[in-house]
């Protein structure tokens, strides 16, 4: 079948929208997305991979067989050796048989062993390249051959990207060939005008390209994920034991005021001690149910009960369905030591401290730690009102509930002081319910948490990718 210049000049134009439309309508797919960026795929992924890049293509040339002119449909060619590149020979081989079954039922015989030869050279080339030689192929031809010349100019050598692109071009250069001489027993494009043949031939490698280039996006973007995850469990990590020798301090402290006067009391105390050092030593989640987090204060708190006295009351008003949701952990132990420390210890009288949990209407867990302490001085609240107040009053340990919200929820959680001078001071967390059950035990609970920060990952990724 003949094929006007002009007819071959729009289909390439609309093959290479169609491998853009084809490419991004994968990346939208998770599993897709999970299956292709595997560092090491199984035999199962492998195939997966194949049949979710071949079905919609084994549909294209259904089409180009059965809708007369709308050649743009197959991209078998440029499919075939794409998978070559990306799975190796014998996956590119499966894909290229499936490829060629709409081919054989046209009696189009020689689809098949064409298909198959693509697959096994361009899957045996693949050996030669290295994962940063397939991701970064560039489908401009031209800027990737003058990268080529301005390299070698300056130390000769081989490259790989540039053998790749020749390659792919030879091959759609010898279809070109078999169609010429047996159109009905093959399909390809070709043109008996020179500067055509060269265009089909040109764009064979820019067809390949273009799910490289949109694929390598997605592969930025969840190297920049990971870059940020670590970065926010390392500050997290950081943040932990920055509170943990500050809190470890202040408890000896408070041990020590005991061991000559009451030293039975001292004992006890240094007995709850341990059962805090021993939940601080041990490997903990980013993230504890309420309940748990509850019993560790409950350590603490016996221990300041027993420093204080009668002097040091102690409330508790928590709702039963709060008790199995995430919180962070240590998150309640600093703000309890700041009610008695800067609230109920310069108090003569002493004071309660009150604890409450409760699940909003709109699903937000509200957490507050009150106390009727002396409150937070005006003069102390003279620069931006209760936020700089708290940082210059409070010390590490507010700083560092403030810090670790941030980090492990955003903008989805606050931190809400107000304080009255003479009658006390409240501490309102602010943060979205977690259960227990939607949280893995592994490091991704940080960055699932970090929506805002994940958001920033997004916007840079697609301008790297693009």
């Amino acid at each position: 079948m003949h094929i006007s210049q002009s007819l071959i000049l729009i289909t390439l134009l609309v093959e290479l929208g169609v491998a853009a439309a084809v490419s991004s309508s994968l990346a939208r797919s998770r599993k897709f997305k999970d299956v292709l960026l595997s560092p090491r795929r199984t035999s199962r992924q492998t195939i997966e991979l194949v049949a979710m890049i071949c079905a919609p293509l084994v549909l294209g040339v259904l089409i180009r067989v059965k809708v007369p002119n709308f050649l743009a449909a197959d991209l078998s060619l440029a499919t075939t050796a794409l998978l070559g590149i990306l799975v190796g020979p014998l996956g590119a081989m499966a894909g290229g048989a499936a490829l060629a079954v709409p081919a054989l039922l046209h009696h189009e015989y020689w689809a098949l062993p064409i298909n198959l030869i693509i697959a096994a050279i361009v899957g045996a080339f693949r050996k030669f390249l290295e994962p940063e030689d397939v991701w970064s192929f560039s489908p401009m031809i031209d800027l990737s051959i003058y990268r080529w010349i301005t390299r070698n100019l300056q130390r000769p050598h081989l490259d790989r990207q540039v053998l790749l692109l020749v390659l792919i071009a030879v091959l759609q250069l010898c279809a070109s060939a078999i169609t010429w001489f047996n159109p009905r027993r093959y399909f390809s494009l070709y043109s008996r005008e020179w500067w055509v043949e060269l265009l089909i031939c040109a764009t064979a490698p820019i067809v390949v390209g273009i799910p490289l280039k949109i694929w390598n996006a997605i592969r930025v973007e969840r190297k920049l994920e990971e870059q940020e995850r670590l970065l926010l469990e390392a500050r997290l990590e950081a943040l932990q034991r920055q509170i943990n020798p500050h809190f470890l301090f202040n408890t000896l402290n408070s041990i020590t005021s005991l061991v000559r006067s009451q030293p039975e009391l001292a004992r006890e105390m240094i007995v709850k001690l341990a059962n805090i050092l021993r939940v601080l030593l041990k490997d903990r989640d980013a993230f504890v149910p309420l309940r748990e987090e509850l019993v560790f204060t409950d350590d603490y708190l016996d221990i300041e009960v027993v420093r204080f006295g009668e002097k040091l009351k102690v409330v508790k008003e928590i709702a039963p369905e709060t008790l199995d949701v995430m919180v962070p952990g240590m998150l309640l132990q600093p703000l309890i030591e700041n009610s008695i420390k800067h609230g109920l210890e310069p108090r003569i009288s002493g004071g309660t401290v009150t604890l409450r949990s409760r699940i909003e209407e709109d699903g937000t867990l509200i957490v507050e730690v009150e106390d009727d302490g002396v409150g937070m001085s005006i003069e102390r609240n003279q620069e931006s009102g209760a936020e700089s107040l708290v940082r210059q009053g409070s010390g590490i340990g507010m700083k560092n509930v403030r810090e670790r919200m941030e980090v492990q929820y955003g903008s989805m959680a606050t931190v809400e002081i107000n304080s009255r001078p003479g009658r006390g001071t409240k501490v309102t967390l602010k943060m979205p319910v977690l259960e227990s059950q939607t949280w893995s035990q592994s490091g991704k609970q940080v960055i699932e948490a970090a929506v805002n920060a994940m958001d920033s990952v997004m916007r840079r990724a697609t301008r790297l990718g693009g």
